[in-house]
């Protein structure tokens, strides 16, 4: 016994402090269902939560294709506004005697503002008369002797090329030289 009489590991009340205190079994079932809904209930959380940015996910790529080139059609749209005024203008009575002047105009302009979308929407003209003829941004068309001229040297363009943002879209049709009396 110790000073407030009472034998040693016993409490106030009589009960052994290192002996554990253990819920009763319908506690402990109840606990874990307790657990195990919580848990249930995370998850199903979680699962719509992935479902919702999923479908979100989803809608935003749907928009990104479908509007991806919505800034190069707004500068197509003023395009085709010159290319109606042009011929508009062609065909007015005033320019009926002589429309060349007033339709080549209208054609140039149409054209600057073409060029002008396809610069703000990355694409570039490939345009190589007298660069070195290069395969990957070139299609060969013919083959011409040039005295002038190294082989392999690009000496007109039949059709420009474009690429966008560096990538081909469509390669340049030329026509290259080669050497004098060579069989290619």
């Amino acid at each position: 016994m110790n000073e407030t009489n009472q034998p040693q590991g016993e409490t106030a009340l009589g009960m052994d402090a290192a002996a554990p205190t253990s819920p009763t079994p319908e506690g402990a079932v109840a606990a874990a269902e307790a657990k195990a809904q919580e848990n249930w209930n995370s998850y199903l959380r979680s699962v719509a939560e992935l479902e919702n940015y999923r479908k979100r996910t989803e809608r935003e790529i749907d928009n990104a294709r479908k509007f991806a080139i919505e800034r190069f059609a707004q500068d197509l749209v003023t395009v085709g506004d010159a290319l109606e005024a042009g011929i508009t203008a062609g065909a007015a009575p005033a320019a009926a005697a002589n429309p060349g002047p007033v339709l080549l105009e209208g054609a140039q302009a149409t054209l600057r503002q073409l060029q002008r979308a396809f610069e703000k929407a990355g694409i570039k003209v490939i345009d190589p008369a007298g660069q070195p003829f290069d395969p990957e941004w070139h299609e060969a068309m013919v083959a011409q002797e040039s005295r002038d001229k190294p082989p392999n040297t690009v000496l007109s363009v039949v059709q420009k090329g474009y690429s966008l943002n560096g990538r081909l879209l469509r390669p340049a049709r030329v026509i290259v030289s080669k050497s004098p009396g060579d069989a290619n």
